[in-house]
């Protein structure tokens, strides 16, 4: 399954290094490089250990990551909402996202000019914060126009979906994000294809000059305050810093840097892995001697579904998956090993996958 991460932010926050850093973020890819696909839009791999490991032990002629979109949003400007500057155009490329990555300046240079003068990231979040939810009004409120008459007229569905549209458009007009909205998932669904910006969940990161890499700084500290009681997480990363290691070319220079830095790994890496999160999202891998391979689903996903995820005949066809759990298979070394020693298990249609799960998919068409 895809996954695309919409960087956003105002002008001159950082976007444009990060999203540069990783057009050149070998030091996770490897021997799998960044791909732009889009003059804006570029896909890299999801770091993962675990699937280097089973390359090491294998041996395939061929590995294949699960990989990750990022997306370089128009910055954003006041007004945004109504069209000022790229806002059109930024609140679109924002629709066809999974999920907001929201880059906030936590840096003082005086090189770097700041739209309000001021580096201040908690007004800056709330500006961002205030266009989304403006657009997302006028989204509400165009449909409450079109959905009132016809419930005027006694249709019953259109009378239900009224309520849930005046109850965002309320909860919108209190300054309050969509996903915080408390409804049932029947209720959620019926404005599903509203595609509500602010529904959308979000990664913070705080950029920060390179002497708060490590500890953060009182900008970040404000950040953290600020989004407490949002169900988001916040990751510190010097934008800096990851365009310079995108620049090295060996691994073991690449680890000396970071050593030096006080980091053990990017923060690339760790951004990656907290939007995976972010998203509720899983891995498990198809293993053999032609190629290893990493395939992303939602969690609680049933086997017949990640196996449609791999190919739609996998799932139609389904006959049962042969399960070998990650730390068995490093344990033993082989799928051979694992099956002599009983620790690969037959798992129907009911299966939920676990992350790390290593499976044969059996199927018939």
């Amino acid at each position: 399954m895809g996954l695309r991460c919409g960087i956003v932010g105002l002008p001159n926050v950082g976007k444009s290094t990060l999203f540069n850093s990783l057009s050149n973020a070998r030091a996770e890819s490897a021997n799998y490089p960044f791909c732009t696909i889009e003059p804006n839009v570029g896909v890299i791999p999801v770091p993962d250990k675990r699937l280097d490991k089973l390359a090491e032990l294998v041996k395939p002629e061929k590995v294949t990551p699960t990989t990750i979109e990022f997306v370089d949003i128009a910055g954003l400007v006041k007004g945004a909402s109504k069209g000022e500057g790229l806002g059109n155009q930024f609140l679109a490329n924002i629709r066809q996202t999974d999920a907001i990555i929201h880059i906030l300046r936590c840096f003082e240079d005086d090189n770097i000019a700041h739209v309000d003068t001021t580096i201040d990231p908690v007004r800056d979040k709330r500006i961002v914060d205030t266009e989304l939810q403006l657009k997302d009004l006028e989204t509400v409120g165009n449909r409450l126009q079109k959905v009132e008459k016809q419930a005027k007229s006694g249709d019953k569905e259109a009378r239900r979906l009224q309520e849930v549209l005046e109850q965002f458009e309320q909860h919108l007009m209190e300054g309050k994000p969509a996903h915080a909205l408390e409804l049932n998932k029947e209720d959620k669904a019926l404005v599903r294809d509203l595609q509500l910006l602010t529904d959308k969940p979000v990664l913070y990161v705080c950029n920060v000059d390179e002497g708060s890499v490590v500890n953060g700084n009182k900008h970040v500290e404000k950040v953290s305050r600020e989004v407490a009681d949002e169900d988001a997480e916040v990751v510190v990363i010097a934008a800096s810093i990851e365009s310079e290691i995108g620049q090295l070319d060996s691994e073991e220079e690449r680890t000396m840097f970071l050593e030096d830095m006080g980091l053990e790994e990017s923060g690339l890496s760790r951004l990656i892995r907290s939007a995976y999160r972010l998203l509720s999202l899983e891995t498990f891998f198809t293993v053999g001697p032609k190629e290893v391979r990493a395939w992303t689903v939602k969690k609680n996903t049933t086997a017949p579904q990640a196996g449609g995820t791999i190919h739609s005949d996998f799932e139609r066809g389904f006959i049962k998956a042969e399960v070998t759990k990650y730390g068995n298979f490093i344990n033993y070394g082989s799928e051979a090993a694992c099956r002599e020693a009983g620790k690969i298990h037959m798992e129907g249609k009911e299966y939920v996958v676990q992350d790390g799960d290593i499976i044969n998919f059996k199927f018939n068409v």
